[in-house]
C-alpha cells in the first residue's frame, strides 16, 4: 500500500487545519510586524538586563547577611531573563506573559519585607524597588506590543 508522503503523520512538512486557518496566519503576521519593530527590540533587551541585574545585585550592592534574599533575587531575576529571551524569539506565543514580569517585578518590590521579616539596609530597599519598578514597567510595555498595530490603523 502506497502512502503520500504529505499526509504522512511523521512529514515535517504536515500542518494542521488550524495552522493554515486565515485568522491564525493573520495573527502571526501582525505579531511578527510588531516583533520587528525597533521599539519591541529595546523593550526585549532592557528586560533581559533587568532580570540579569536583578540576579547578580545581591553581590554588586553588597545582600550582607541576607542570604535568603540573595537566593530570591537570584532565582527571580534568572525567570525574568530567560521570560525576556522568549519575548525576542517568539513574541507571537509570549507576548501574553507580560503579566509574569509584572508579577515578577511586584515580588521583587515586597521581597526585601517578605523574605527577610525587615529591609534592614536602604541599599536593599532601593535596588529591589527601582528593579521591580522596571520589571513592571516592561511587562506592561510587552503585554502592550500585541495592540501597537492595532491601534496603528
Amino acid at each position: 500500500m502506497a502512502t503520500d508522503s504529505t499526509h504522512s503523520p511523521t512529514s515535517p512538512s504536515t500542518h494542521s487545519a488550524i495552522d493554515q486557518h486565515p485568522d491564525i496566519m493573520g495573527l502571526r503576521a501582525r505579531y511578527a510586524e510588531v516583533s520587528d519593530k525597533p521599539f519591541a527590540g529595546v523593550i526585549e533587551g532592557l528586560c533581559l538586563l533587568t532580570g540579569l541585574w536583578l540576579a547578580i545585585s545581591p553581590w554588586v550592592v553588597g545582600f550582607d547577611n541576607i542570604a535568603s534574599l540573595r537566593v530570591s533575587n537570584l532565582v527571580v531575576g534568572l525567570a525574568l531573563a530567560v521570560l525576556a529571551m522568549g519575548y525576542g524569539s517568539v513574541l507571537e506565543r509570549t507576548h501574553g506573559l507580560g503579566w509574569v514580569a509584572v508579577a515578577i517585578g511586584i515580588w521583587t518590590i515586597i521581597a526585601p519585607w517578605v523574605v527577610t521579616g525587615n529591609a534592614n539596609t536602604h541599599d536593599t530597599i532601593w535596588n529591589n524597588c527601582f528593579t521591580g519598578g522596571a520589571a513592571c514597567l516592561l511587562g506592561l510595555l510587552t503585554m502592550g506590543l500585541g495592540f501597537m498595530r492595532r491601534r496603528a490603523r
